[in-house]
């Protein structure tokens, strides 16, 4: 949310314009007041993946405390004549006092599971829509596909190089924060390690080498500049017959006199398995077993994964547009839903149903519990229960398919961890927000408790998540005064 300068700016408006209609409909209609909660979910995740990673609710605070109208946009919606002058009078006064609770950043998350529940006045829980789902689903995308990326790299270090292809300079920024929380260990981006302290990495471009009378004097002069970090891009004219040789010769000349090694050599074109397998070759009888080879170029987890299993020697990935754009699945279906009316005290859950199975909401005021099995620390389950509901992991607990729901489970020794924490008391943010490196750190500590079957790339298997008995039973019966239900 900062602009290069360093400056917040204001997102107030940055949001759909059927939440000003509605929003101005709700006061006219007396039910600005009106406590409702809203979800934020997703559907599906991209890939046809089994698990995703939340990101983004650093950004969702910082929109949050800066969500204010000034007097530039109240002038800006009075010409739509389209709002009450009271609307606005309100508008200008307009303060937050929801309560939100989320997901903490890093975590696991999985379809239909509540990761922003915001409950309040009517008109503020809905107005906050689009910049919450703007938020989350960008950064949540990016940091998935940054995490699959990372592993299909098996341990080697992953560069974010996607900048130039990034959807405009904020696409740049946030794509940038999200891979790393994802697992990249930097990025090309520089600012983004000023902003975010994402840590900046790079050499050279072709462009470098093609300035120089020759590919010989342009590695010469970058080793006698960079000789602690001298990191060559060799295929800007023929990789084997120049580059390699080139490079070779300057560690020779440059490196070596001075005491120094060479950090590596880049290859950004060409078949990557054959002309790594070959590098390294010529690399080990120069004498350079140490010299590490990086890959860049059009490069994903599928690529990568492919690339090693054809025995490329590469040492390290940049990737570029593939993972700031997530190219091969470019949304994140993220969605807010009110699912509570609050009348009088009492909780009115509602629901949206559809044809499509898939797009039927959980109805009620939530929570959501994860259950790991206390032998192997792995994730078994996820639950979705009405707020005031406990698991108690001292006892056996049953679990169902929300659907199917003859498919039953008995879990015993296990401990249920309540996933949602509080952001937001009355509009006063109780929350500690994490630092990138501790949102990093979690991802890695997530992931480690997730089944290998989950994580795989092809036909993952399918992570439980289940509803309580009483939610099912409000929701089933939401279904059945409709003409459907559950049954």
């Amino acid at each position: 949310m900062r602009d290069i300068d360093g400056d917040k700016n204001n997102y107030t408006l940055l949001s759909d314009f059927y939440e000003f209609t509605m929003s101005n409909g709700f006061f006219k209609s007396n039910l600005k007041d009106k406590i409702v909660s809203f979800d934020l979910f997703f559907r599906s995740v991209p890939d046809n993946a089994s698990y995703a990673i939340l990101a983004g609710i650093e950004q969702m605070v910082e929109y949050l405390e800066h969500l204010n109208f000034t007097d530039e946009d109240i002038a800006f919606l009075e010409k739509k004549g389209m709002f009450d002058s009271e609307f606005l009078k309100y508008l200008r006064n307009f303060k937050f006092e929801c309560n939100v609770w989320a997901i903490p950043e890093g975590t696991v998350i999985f379809p239909n599971e509540p990761l922003v529940i915001v409950k309040g006045p009517a008109i503020q829980a809905q107005f906050i829509e689009t910049m919450l789902l703007l938020t989350i689903n960008h950064q949540s995308m990016i940091a998935t596909k940054a995490n699959r990326i990372c592993i299909s790299a098996e341990g080697r270090p992953v560069i974010e190089f996607g900048s130039r292809r990034a959807q405009g300079h904020s696409g740049a920024m946030l794509g940038a924060r999200a891979s790393y929380i994802g697992g990249c260990v930097g990025t090309a981006n520089t600012l983004a390690e000023k902003a975010y302290g994402v840590p900046a990495m790079g050499t050279m471009a072709h462009s470098w080498v093609q300035l120089f009378d020759s590919e010989y004097e342009a590695f010469k002069k970058f080793a006698e500049i960079y000789p602690d970090n001298c990191l060559l891009l060799v295929d800007t004219f023929d990789t084997l017959k120049e580059g390699i040789p080139n490079a070779i010769k300057v560690f020779n000349e440059v490196l070596l006199p001075k005491g120094y090694r060479p950090k590596g050599i880049r290859i950004d074109s060409g078949d990557m398995a054959y002309l790594t397998k070959k590098a390294r070759k010529m690399l080990d009888n120069a004498g350079f077993e140490d010299c590490k080879i990086m890959a860049s170029n059009s490069l994903d987890e599928f690529t990568i994964q492919n690339l090693l299993l054809q025995g490329a020697k590469v040492d390290s990935f940049g990737v570029g547009e593939r993972l700031i754009t997530s190219k091969s699945s470019p949304v994140f279906g993220g969605v807010y839903k009110l699912t509570t009316v609050f009348e009088d005290g009492e909780m009115i859950p509602k629901i949206k149903i559809s044809e499509n199975v898939s797009k039927i909401t959980n109805p009620g005021f939530k929570n959501l519990y994860r259950l790991y099995d206390n032998e192997t620390g792995i994730a078994m389950a996820d639950v979705i229960t009405l707020h005031d509901e406990v698991i108690d992991d001292s006892k056996e607990y049953e679990i169902f398919h929300p659907i199917y729901t003859w498919k039953r489970k008995r879990l015993n020794n296990f401990t249920a961890k309540s996933l949602l924490v509080p952001i937001y008391e009355k509009g006063k943010l109780v929350y500690e927000l994490p630092s990138i490196e501790e949102i990093r750190n979690k991802v890695q500590e997530e992931v480690e408790t997730i089944w290998e079957e989950v994580k795989r790339f092809d036909n993952p298997q399918e992570y439980i998540v289940d509803l309580s008995e009483k939610l099912w039973e409000i929701k089933d019966e939401l279904l059945k005064s409709h003409g459907k239900g559950i049954k």
